[in-house]
């Protein structure tokens, strides 16, 4: 987490805690770097379609952290996010990438099961929001700088840190491993038989209220502006240095 900046995840963002499991459940489903922290955002401040958020990211400097190698505590913090994070309507939104549930599956196969019943629940409609960016070259590079520099967000950039220097093999190594987190999410969606609402990023910015509107149509939800609420604010990173990379290998975009 970072010092001194809302991420999200502060206990001051929750909704009216509730009991059972959420009525409506849905899955943003993504890879890194595809604006989703944008989206996710955009979709919570409209107090109707629940808080969509990385809430199985345990890594050691991800929002959950504390929790990494406990899986009694995942298992807590799950349960309490379905308690906090659904929205009074009933819906609650889960963003995840592949990944996410890879380490579930290799270090908590419980919470694994758990998780995916409440989601995506046997016998009843699998309600999923797949979040995709159309600039590929844009993507790839984005991942592949993030990786060199460590900068995930506009708050950690600063004057100070060397710009990274251009890398064709940071950028075939995103290249892959970009392709197999989506790969992973096209076989999950086969094997479950789920067509999901398909979302591109760069309709998301810009047409926001456009991709609100889509995703409460697909849930059957109504929109109220009076159930508004108030999130952090998303920064864009700068886009100087990603710039010079795509024109690097000839993007031009």
């Amino acid at each position: 987490m970072l010092a001194d900046v809302d991420t999200g995840y502060e206990g001051k963002f929750d909704f009216p805690a509730r009991s059972g499991p959420p009525p409506l459940p849905y899955l943003l489903a993504s890879v890194p770097r595809t604006g989703s922290t944008y989206v996710s955002h955009l979709l919570w401040r409209s107090g109707c379609l629940g808080a969509p958020l990385e809430y199985l990211n345990y890594e050691r400097n991800g929002p959950y952290g504390f929790a990494s190698g406990s899986p009694e505590l995942q298992q807590q913090l799950w349960r309490s996010v379905l308690a906090r994070r659904t929205s009074p309507n009933g819906v609650f939104g889960l963003k995840a990438f592949p990944m996410q549930l890879e380490a579930l599956a290799e270090g908590n196969r419980p919470l694994l099961a758990e998780v995916l019943s409440t989601m995506l629940p046997p016998g009843a409609p699998k309600r999923v929001v797949h979040l995709a960016r159309r600039d590929r070259i844009a993507h790839i590079v984005s991942y592949a700088r993030a990786t060199l520099s460590g900068v995930w967000r506009k708050e950690q950039e600063s004057e100070a840190a060397p710009e990274p220097d251009y890398s064709s093999e940071a950028m075939e190594t995103a290249d892959r491993w970009l392709s197999a987190q989506e790969a992973a999410w096209d076989g999950m969606f086969a094997d479950m038989r789920i067509e999901p609402l398909r979302l591109c990023y760069e309709d998301a910015v810009a047409r926001p209220e456009e991709t609100v509107r889509q995703v409460a149509d697909y849930l059957g939800v109504k929109l109220d502006p009076a159930a508004e609420v108030p999130v952090p604010r998303i920064e864009r990173q700068s886009r100087e240095g990603a710039k010079a990379w795509v024109e690097r290998v000839g993007g031009g975009r």
